[in-house]
């Protein structure tokens, strides 16, 4: 959904009209008209403001957390038939093409049995099942990745 698509529903949910809220932020009743058809968009001050008028955060104004919930709600509904049945590297090589030809350049062997070693690791030394040893290095490859 876009931001003018947000600030207009979460104006109507508010009950006030463009006019009050001009009023309220101190701009005018065009300038509101402009951030709801997605012709401008408002600065940090009256962002802020604007999710205090609408009663609302400023980041659920923006869709970060309805984003968040949308895929958290995609993942709970994937049951473990339905996770078995789907080639997850093919879908996600739609978004990275590495993944879709990394086997032919990479020597796999090598760094599995490298990542063996780190599995077996956390398994041992933290008692770990496979399944949460290899989530907990992918988060840690994750975490690395933003450094």
């Amino acid at each position: 959904m876009q931001l003018g698509t947000k600030l207009y529903n979460a104006r109507k949910k508010a009950s006030l009209s463009q006019e009050e809220v001009a009023e309220k932020l101190g701009v005018s009743r065009q300038t509101v008209s402009k951030w709801e058809q997605g012709e401008s968009i408002p600065d940090v001050r009256c962002g802020k403001q604007l999710a205090i008028l609408y009663n609302t955060t400023l980041d659920e104004l923006l869709g970060y957390e309805e984003e968040e919930r949308h895929l958290e709600k995609i993942i709970l509904q994937t049951d473990s038939r339905l996770n078995d049945k789907v080639n997850w590297t093919k879908v996600w090589s739609k978004k990275y093409p590495v993944l879709a030809r990394y086997t032919e350049e990479v020597d796999t062997v090598y760094y599995a049995s490298q990542l063996r070693v780190l599995l077996e690791s956390l398994k041992t030394n933290y008692r770990y099942n496979e399944l949460d040893a290899v989530l907990v290095l992918k988060d840690i490859l994750a975490h690395e990745m933003k450094k």
